[in-house]
């Protein structure tokens, strides 16, 4: 009993904040018509556009508060450009009529039934100490035992409406839902452009990563192993008549070829470290952390299998933080937290640098937010003046 009555306490507090946001549908709704008769005499051509803007104020107060009341989000439908194209601008209006016509009606009745209950009862007990009795609140004059009784009855009536409440409450949040959420055709149409993007994002860091690959290759393993070979060549000329000349050339080959071996072994790791096979992440993060100028708290509060890809890009997001941690931070800690889900992994870096990083200034951040949404994951920086900083990484993992 003390759960429904909480529930009918909230939806009569929903529908009663509700009626305050119908009028303020009403004002936008009259506004928005003004502006509209006035777009024929050329005045309210220049003036539609901020009206939709500042209509969109009261319909994101009534989103957010349908959101609370069915315990999900709400996303803003809106789009980059001209609010007069966009679709949601219809769905606004036809919110703000809807809302305009039944939200002071519905927030009345929430307001009124329970004080209709109170007024009814207190009239059925009280009418014998005021002379002549009392009018009750559907026009009864109580002056009688008998019309006690029925003030009473149209008190229990009052109270089974109010314990409707909370029907009213949620079908004024499922209307808001249906209505000022992203239409279906449009989240469809506004998750392929942005795994289209995220896609075109993904191929460009891939091209520049086998870009990287192939001057490594080209630039020093290469380079090294022509020379074995050169070496190698003028030893074979040497070979019978300066011995000493050939043994200082199989030196140098084999050092040369040393180098080569030690390159191409760095190159190897940079396209997936060995440290992840051998370790697992927390392992391989521990390992980055030790090597990391900057001391380094690694804490793993969920730890299982991920695919091998999501855990190498874990890896490069850790390594490119640690790098710019200690380039720019000016920082004395750095502490990482790996946790998530079997679906998905998170991933937190916080140092005690300085702060103010801005990904646009092309501090590497902006490589490590590609990484992240070529995974179709998501990365969110807060980094204040003074510090802290902190990166935030999710990651899918396909499950």
């Amino acid at each position: 009993m003390t759960t429904r009555l909480r529930k009918v306490w909230s939806a009569v507090r929903y529908l009663v904040v509700g009626a305050g946001t119908s009028l303020l549908s009403l004002f936008a709704l009259i506004g928005l018509l003004v502006v509209l008769l006035l777009c024929p005499f050329g005045i309210g051509i220049p003036s539609l556009a901020p009206a939709i803007r500042l209509a969109r104020w009261p319909v994101g107060v009534d989103r957010r508060r349908a959101a609370r009341r069915l315990g999900e989000a709400i996303p803003e439908p809106y789009r980059d450009g001209s609010p007069i194209k966009d679709p949601a601008t219809r769905r606004d209006v036809a919110w703000l009529a809807i809302h305009a016509a039944t939200g002071m009606f519905l927030g009345s009745l929430a307001f009124g039934l329970p004080l209709g209950v109170v007024q009814q009862i207190v009239t059925a007990f009280a009418w014998p100490a005021v002379p002549g009795g009392i009018e009750g609140s559907v026009g009864i004059v109580v002056n009688s035992w008998p019309r006690a009784g029925l003030t009473l009855l149209v008190g229990a009536a009052f109270a089974a409406l109010t314990l409707l409440m909370p029907r009213l409450a949620r079908w004024q949040a499922r209307t808001a839902r249906r209505l000022l959420a992203p239409a279906p055709g449009v989240v469809l149409a506004d998750r392929v452009a942005e795994l289209t993007a995220t896609r075109a994002a993904a191929l460009e860091a891939h091209g520049a990563e086998l870009r990287r690959i192939e001057r490594d290759l080209h630039d020093g393993t290469q380079a090294r192993i022509a020379a074995v070979v050169l070496q190698l060549g003028i030893a074979g000329q040497l070979y019978d008549r300066d011995p000493a000349t050939v043994r200082d050339l199989l030196v140098k080959a084999q050092d040369t070829a040393t180098d080569a071996l030690a390159e191409l072994r760095t190159v190897v790791r940079s396209i997936y470290p060995p440290l992840l096979t051998e370790r697992g992440l927390a392992g391989a993060v521990r390992a980055l952390g030790e090597r990391s100028p900057v001391p380094v708290a690694v804490t793993v509060v969920y730890e299982t299998g991920r695919p091998a890809a999501v855990e190498a890009a874990a890896y490069f997001v850790v390594a490119e933080t640690l790098a710019n941690v200690t380039k720019h931070a000016d920082a004395s800690q750095v502490d990482i937290i790996l946790g998530g889900s079997p679906g998905v992994l998170e991933l937190e870096i916080r140092d005690d640098g300085r702060g103010g990083a801005d990904e646009s200034r092309g501090s590497g951040l902006a490589g490590i937010r590609r990484r992240a949404e070529a995974f179709d994951g998501t990365l969110t920086l807060t980094s204040p003046p003074g510090g802290p900083t902190v990166l935030r990484v999710e990651l899918p993992c396909g499950s």
